[in-house]
């Protein structure tokens, strides 16, 4: 499986590093490439009374970019805090299955939260949700066991609670869908 790693709106390509180097740690079979060019965030998709982007509507845009590019699979990073309807925010999102999935780095910051800037707490935060969402596009659902990154993450200490490795039952299923890419 080949993951490009596609940076929305204003992104360090520093900070996409971690989550380059780490999908294939996680995924069986698995490289992945920092695309070069950037996805212009869209307005369209900024909802002025939340102060929010709407998830979707940045979805529908990767899926549209990665129709024209031969990767199997696209993550979109952003940073600036996204929703999806009915949730007062959501750290990423993802077609399930498909192909585009997104995760916001607004949330994931240790700073956010008024905590001290950590580079390395925040590289461990974006891998658990970039791997997260992928995993989404391979089929995977959220896991009941509270370790496994594929487990359902409500606040960021539950993201920070879980690994960023799946459990094996997901692990299973991760590498049958990659098989079937091949």
């Amino acid at each position: 499986m080949t993951v490009g790693v596609l940076p929305i709106g204003t992104v360090e390509k520093t900070s996409l590093l971690p989550i380059k180097n780490g999908l294939g740690n996680v995924f069986p079979k698995t490289t992945s490439q920092i695309i070069q060019e950037h996805l212009p965030l869209s307005e369209n998709s900024y909802d002025k009374s939340r102060g929010q982007y709407r998830s979707n509507q940045i979805l529908t845009a990767i899926q549209s970019y990665a129709a024209k590019h031969g990767f199997s699979r696209f993550l979109g990073v952003l940073n600036v805090d996204i929703f999806v309807s009915g949730l007062n925010f959501v750290f990423g999102e993802a077609a399930f299955p498909g192909k585009t999935a997104l995760i916001s780095l607004w949330r994931l910051r240790p700073e956010f939260y008024e905590e001290s800037q950590n580079k390395e707490v925040f590289a461990q935060r974006m891998l658990k949700e970039a791997v997260h969402e992928i995993g989404h596009t391979l089929g995977l659902k959220h896991c009941s066991k509270s370790s496994c990154v594929m487990h359902f993450s409500n606040s960021i200490s539950e993201t920070d609670e879980k690994r960023s490795l799946l459990c094996d039952e997901c692990y299973i299923q991760a590498a049958i869908s990659i098989d079937c890419l091949e």
